[in-house]
This record gives structure tokens, sequence and C-alpha cells, in this order.
């Protein structure tokens, strides 16, 4: 195999073409996933294209759909999350894919199982109607959530599966891709952080099993059910591009142990590499779903709008729960400050060990150190929330001016909400005028860029290395 790591690293540049797993993407420059909100119902077909046309239009080489759900119940870690259980519906996100194709991007979807971090184990009012929803988990819940489970906060009701049942899931994580590969998406990415289901069997600090699925001692992580997920999806889908989040868990504070620490993600990474995974996205974040993800401000105006104190209210049984919960928040934005390029260093450490392409994900905002990360320590470049604030971000980005930067804030308030049921986007007036003082200004205009015949950013390179 021709090794990645012949190319000179100065001519790995933003607008050059990247080849994943033999599939060609425009430029290197992607939406990394979001949540859409779109659900299952009769609009969910139009929501999702409303969200992510906007960035195809303006050019991202990629676009990904947020975390979607393998399984027909449970699993979903926030409300109004897509489900791709269904082949008839599943057949209908045809209309998605053909509209990001139309302008020369490739389209990627995210498979997700939250396990422990479900809705029925956080979100009240949703615990309330599935009362007799159980949770997958891969071993017996670890202490922390076992407390707030006895003190009310959480409710746990876990089924721990059985060696048949991790196969299932694995199948149905199989089926799932089959079935996004028919609707045309060129990519599947495994959602294999942010606590769910694959770090929930990647990390040691949930995973105690005895079986083949519990932790490998030599890599320190329990590495076998992401190795058959990719079977799975190899034998179900064909040799569709495969990508996965590897998660370093050394965000978590240190008494929440065993962890995933940088080291024994290095080792995940390249077990995943030789197991046929064509590219990794190394993130750091907690054991928790914290602010270790999403960096940057306390939301203060996301928990004050008193738009949203009822679905807080849902969500977390009451309004002093409500204000707890917002506690937390506020103490963990101290915690977990906004650092530009936050995994940039894990990242630099896996892309030293692996000959596949290292996305990188996490406080990236302007044009400058995305030139220094792309051919250092990554081959890809990610955004998630600038696109809240500037759904046509990319063609500011890919436009020609060295020293734009993102006029996100990181100020949070676009998440906070989405506990409470609503959509994904930016809500600070104060950006939000600027977003608009350069939509007057034409800066998200692409008419005077050349395109290549699919409609896209021109094709400039086949470099598919480092």
């Amino acid at each position: 195999m021709t090794s990645l790591k012949q190319f000179d690293p100065l001519e790995t540049w933003l607008e050059k073409s990247l080849i994943l797993g033999g599939h060609r993407v425009q430029n290197r420059l992607y939406r990394a996933p979001l949540l859409e909100c779109a659900g299952n119902g009769p609009e969910a077909v139009e929501t999702l294209i409303a969200d992510l046309e906007p960035a195809a239009e303006a050019g991202a080489g990629m676009i990904q759909q947020g975390a979607t759900i393998v399984t027909a119940e449970g699993g979903c870690a926030a409300p109004e999350m897509t489900r791709v259980h269904d082949p008839d519906f599943v057949s209908k996100l045809t209309a998605v894919t053909d509209t990001v194709h139309q302008y020369g991007s490739s389209i990627a979807i995210q498979l997700e199982h939250g396990g422990l971090r479900s809705m029925e184990v956080w979100h009240t009012a949703y615990r309330n109607s599935n009362p007799d929803l159980e949770q997958l988990a891969v071993s017996r819940p670890p202490w922390p959530l076992r407390v707030l489970d006895q003190v009310g906060f959480l409710k746990l009701n876990p089924r721990v599966m059985s060696t048949a049942e991790v196969r299932k899931l694995a199948a149905d994580f199989g089926r799932a891709a089959a079935r996004a590969v028919d609707a045309g998406y060129d990519i599947i990415h495994l959602s294999g952080a942010n606590m769910g289901i694959i770090q929930q069997f990647l990390s040691p600090f949930y995973n105690r099993r005895e079986d083949e699925f519990g932790v490998d001692p030599t890599v320190g992580a329990g590495i076998r059910f992401p190795l058959l997920v990719a079977e799975e999806i190899r034998e179900r889908a064909g040799d569709v591009p495969l990508v996965t989040k590897v998660p370093s868990e050394a965000a978590a504070p240190r008494v929440f142990s065993p962890r995933l620490n940088d080291a024994a993600a290095t080792r995940v990474s390249e077990r995943l590499a030789d197991g046929g995974f064509d590219a990794v996205v190394p993130v750091r974040c907690s054991v928790f779903w914290d602010m270790s993800i999403v960096r940057g401000e306390f939301p203060g105006r996301g928990w004050r709008d008193e738009t949203y104190r009822p679905g807080y209210v849902d969500a977390f049984g009451s309004r002093l729960r409500a204000a707890a919960v917002a506690a937390g928040n506020w103490v963990q934005s101290k915690q977990y400050d906004f650092e530009p390029g936050w995994n940039a260093d894990l990242c630099r450490r896996v892309r030293d060990r692996v000959d596949i392409p290292v996305l990188i994900e996490g406080g990236i905002r302007e044009r400058p150190q995305i030139d220094d990360l792309l051919g250092d320590a990554a081959d890809m470049v990610g955004m998630a929330r600038p696109f809240y604030a500037e759904p046509k971000l990319p063609a500011r980005l890919l436009g020609g001016d060295s020293d734009v930067s993102v006029i996100c804030e990181n100020c949070n308030n676009c998440a906070v909400s989405q506990a409470a049921g609503e959509t994904g986007v930016c809500r600070t007036p104060e950006i939000l005028e600027k977003a608009g003082k350069l939509r007057q200004q034409g800066a998200y205009d692409r008419e005077t860029w050349t395109t290549s015949p699919a409609g896209g950013f021109p094709l400039c390179s086949d470099m598919t290395g480092k």
C-alpha cells in the first residue's frame, strides 16, 4: 500500500479534493453532524433538505447528516432524532441525497444508538410516556449513574445485552447502512463518541463485560463491537466508505475511571484502520454528556428564555430540577473553556500512526487555523455550531479570503434549547445581525465561482494523502 505520508504537507489545502475510501470528496471542508430535529413525520424529508442543502449549495465538500437511530424504539439521545429502521421511510431520503449531490457535495449519514444516554434515562416526559422502555446497556451502569438514579434525577431501567443481543445490534447498524446506501448516501459515519453506545462499548468506564465484547487488554478498549459493526456494514452495504469518531475520555474528571486516554484512543484508531475503516475523527470528550463537546460560554440566554421553560420542565421534571441542570451547565462551562482546535494534538498523534485520513472537529473557527491544521493534524476539517449561524458558511471559507473567520461566538444558546425539543438554530440577536449584513453584502453568493460539471466547487487535485 502506498503510504499517505509520502506527500508534502504543504500541498494539502482546503480546496483540494480527497479520496475517502475510494470516494472522491470535492474539497476538505465538511459540515459536521448536528441535530436536525427532523424526526420521522411527514415533514422529515423537507426538514432535512432545508437544513442540509444550504451547506451543499455553498460548496461544502461533505455534509454529515446528524445522529440517526438504527432501531425501531429506544436509543434516541435527544428529541426528534430521525430513525432509519424503516425501509419505506429511508427510501424517501433519496430526495435528500439527490439535493446534496446536485451541488457536487458528498453526503454522509451518522448512525447512532444512545444506550445509557437515551431519552428514557434523562427525559421525564418521554420516560412517563414510555414506562416500560428499557435501555440497552453494555454492562451494569457505572456508579455515578446509579447514584443519580437513587436520588431520582435519572431513571435507569437497563437491560444488559447478552452476546446474542450485541450481535443483533451490530446487525441493526449493518441493515441501516445498507438502506442508507440504497438511498444514495455516499459515506457511513458511526457515532463513536458523545457517550453513545459505541463509546460505551469502547470505554472501560462502561464496559466490564467478560465475553468477546469486553475490553481488550492489548488496546485498553472494547474494540470488538465497532469492528463487528464494520463487518456487518461491509456484508450488507458493500464497500461504502466507513468513518467513525474515536473518543479519548481525557476531558473527564480523574475521579471517573478507568477511562480512555489519548494513548488508548490512538491504539483504537490503529485497530480500526487495520479493521477496514476508511477514516477516523479523534475527539476528546468525557464519560458523560456534558460541555466537553460544546465548549464555550454558559448559555444563559437559552436557560432564561421563558419560551423554553415548559420544555425544560417536561425534560427534567420540574423547574427546580431544570435549575439544577442549568447550574451544572454553568459549572461545566468553567471547566471546559473554549480552546481553538482543542482536538488538534490528539488528531496529530493519531495521524502519525495511521495511513487513513484523519478528520478534525472542535473549535475550528478561522481560515488561517484551517490552513495550519490541514496536512499537519488532519486531512479534512469539520465545523458544527457555526453552521447554525451561517448555513452557507462554506461560501465564505472557500471564497478566497485567507483571513475569514466564522461569526459564531460559541455562546451555546443554539444547543441548550434542544433539550426542550427546539430546533438547532442560532438564537443570539447580535450574531444574527452579523449574518444578515453578510447576506446583504453577498458574502454567501457563489455566482462568480468557477464550478465543476456537477455544480460544486472545482475539483483541484486527486490527492489522497498527507
